[in-house]
């Protein structure tokens, strides 16, 4: 081997190092590998500056883009709403079909947020049965379709890279749809395995309230029975903080001294009952904002605030607002609001300031559930347009053979014409952490054509299987990505197996399709992590699930999902 060849494995497995360590910082760690490959004059400009134009790139942002519009609309909303009937059987058929359909159009992330809430709020299948099932059926939906996951997005634009035309719209359905079919029939089988039993009672949403004792309160020196503070409807005092001591639990018979940090827990809906109580000071207080105007968020995997402490996170510089209450389910959180660490999946209820609404970093941030309706919701005729305009372009690209950049480049000039979508809600939406990793895989992967590696990979693996079957590999290149999926997140799987499988298939003289297919099903196989696909991520917490509830649950998933993609791809793209 070459020192150039040398360099840029090194700078390969360096990546895949770097992913592991850092799975919510991908976008900086392939940005190093392109920097170190382009600083090196392993890539040219010229080579760098294609990359970042890659048609198949460019696609994918603008449907990222476009799919705003449509997440606006009222028509997944209302549609959730009429999932839910007596028969359990019927609930499951319901909701599941109707997530992997709206899964191989739109967003799944999106798709399981919208539904997160009605499943919780059913009573008619114990929450827990039934979003693992759904965050399944988004995945399995995803791979239906060439825009129903960002992975198969990726995949084309590499493809496209490498002088390929790319693929048709429903080149993945067939597989797809198999594959949708098995592994439905297995959770649908299985789907009792899930502990969980529905909750009785009036769902109340135990959120943890900070608030503080001033000096100057009537409740200082008297007891928690005293002040009135034990018996509040759905509101339950369980720790204090005192002077950095944290005392739980709390007794009637404990005293109440000044500057008292009292935590709270319970509905927060019930929170304005504090305000009735002298000289008690809510944590959103602090922050120069009243609690009467209160907005219920999610937090967002790769948010910019995940990993920082709530103080350390800067609420009111960021969104104009500030935590009234949080709540992690699945978790219990103990001390002072202002400490705790936040965490993706993290629910949040914020008292917002009067410009909160026109903020550019939301959507990138949370995902809204309730409270102040933002006026950039669609509806009436926008929203009809929004809708008809999308099944158009997507109908013209499939019909007309014409392809889907175009058709979207006229879609959003079509939004941005009606008012749909406006210059700032694009620089909101516009992702560029996926437009920095997909430039940045193109680019490594020219960096490994460019020093001769592919063929040399190629030449290799040729020689290993000396006259053993093409299968092994084709297996070899799946495992491979699967593994990778569940390590370093779906679209950095994609992004750095292609090239190998790529050369393997093309050093082997046989059709890249099986595959590059084999490495697209498998970056959309996470099934036994809830850390491989954002919506695992978010049910994850939302379900109370432990992590052995996705190995148990989905291992028999994931393994049937592998036997039919394995059976069914070589026979719809024969070697």
């Amino acid at each position: 081997m070459t020192l150039d060849q040398w360099i840029v494995v090194v700078i390969f497995v360096s990546t895949i190092a770097g992913l592991i360590k850092f799975q919510n910082q991908a976008e900086r760690v392939f940005a190093a590998a392109a920097l170190c490959c382009f600083g090196l004059d392993i890539v040219s400009t010229n080579q760098l500056l294609a990359n970042a134009v890659n048609p198949g790139l460019l696609t994918l942002l603008l449907l990222i883009v476009c799919s705003f519009a449509l997440e606006r609309t009222s028509y997944l909303r209302r549609l959730s709403a009429v999932l839910f009937v007596k028969s359990k059987g019927q609930t499951y058929f319901r909701t599941l079909l109707t997530t992997v359909f709206s899964s191989a159009f739109l967003n799944n992330t999106a798709v399981v947020a919208t539904l997160m809430n009605p499943v919780k709020a059913n009573r008619v299948i114990a929450p827990n049965k039934l979003l693992l099932p759904i965050s399944y059926a988004a995945i399995l939906g995803g791979t239906l379709t060439l825009i129903g996951t960002s992975t198969n997005l990726i995949i084309n634009s590499m493809m496209i890279e490498q002088g390929e035309s790319g693929f048709a719209f429903f080149d993945f359905f067939l597989i797809g749809a198999c594959a949708v079919v098995a592994c439905l029939s297995v959770v649908l089988l299985r789907i009792n395995g899930l502990n969980g039993k529905i909750d009785a009672r009036e769902d109340v949403s135990n959120y943890i309230v900070e608030v503080k004792v001033n000096p100057n309160s009537n409740l200082v020196g008297k007891t928690v029975a005293a002040n009135g503070l034990r018996n509040l409807e759905s509101l339950f005092l369980v720790e204090i903080i005192r002077d950095g001591r944290l005392i739980s639990p709390v007794t009637p018979s404990h005293t109440i001294y000044a500057n008292d940090k009292l935590i709270f827990s319970g509905d927060v809906k019930k929170v304005g009952v504090l305000n009735q109580f002298d000289g008690l000071t809510l944590f959103a207080h602090e922050s120069g904002l009243i609690s009467d105007n209160l907005t219920e968020v999610v937090i967002k995997p790769g948010s910019a605030v995940v990993g920082k402490t709530l103080k350390s996170a800067g609420f009111r510089a960021r969104f104009n607002a500030a935590v009234v209450a949080i709540r992690r389910e699945g978790d219990s959180i103990s001390g002072k609001l202002g400490e705790v660490v936040i965490q993706a999946g993290d629910f949040l209820v914020l008292a917002v300031g009067e410009d909160f609404k026109t903020r550019t970093n939301l959507s990138k941030n949370f995902f809204i559930l309730n409270g102040k309706k933002l006026d950039n919701v669609l509806s009436g005729l926008k929203e009809k347009l929004v809708v008809v305009g999308f099944i158009l372009s997507i109908g013209t690209s499939v019909i007309f053979d014409i392809a889907l950049f175009k058709s979207f480049v006229f879609y959003l000039a079509f939004l941005m014409a009606m008012n749909c979508l406006n210059i700032n809600e694009i620089k909101r939406r516009f992702p560029i952490e996926i437009w920095i990793v997909v430039m940045s895989a193109l680019t490594l992967a020219t960096s490994i054509n460019n020093v001769g590696l592919s063929e040399l990979l190629a030449l290799q693996v040729e020689s290993l299987l000396n006259g053993y079957n093409i299968y092994i590999a084709f297996i070899g290149v799946y495992l491979i990505t699967l593994i990778f999926t569940e390590l370093v997140t779906n679209n950095a799987a994609a992004a750095l197996v292609f090239p190998i499988a790529y050369s393997i298939a093309v050093g082997l003289g046989v059709n890249v399709m099986p595959f590059v297919m084999a490495v697209a099903f498998a970056a959309s196989g996470s099934f036994i992590s809830p850390y491989g696909y954002q919506t695992n991520l978010m049910v994850f917490n939302a379900g109370n699930y432990k992590l052995s509830d996705f190995v148990k649950f989905g291992l028999p998933v994931s393994l049937v999902y592998s036997v039919v993609v394995l059976t069914v791809i070589p026979i719809v793209f024969p070697f």
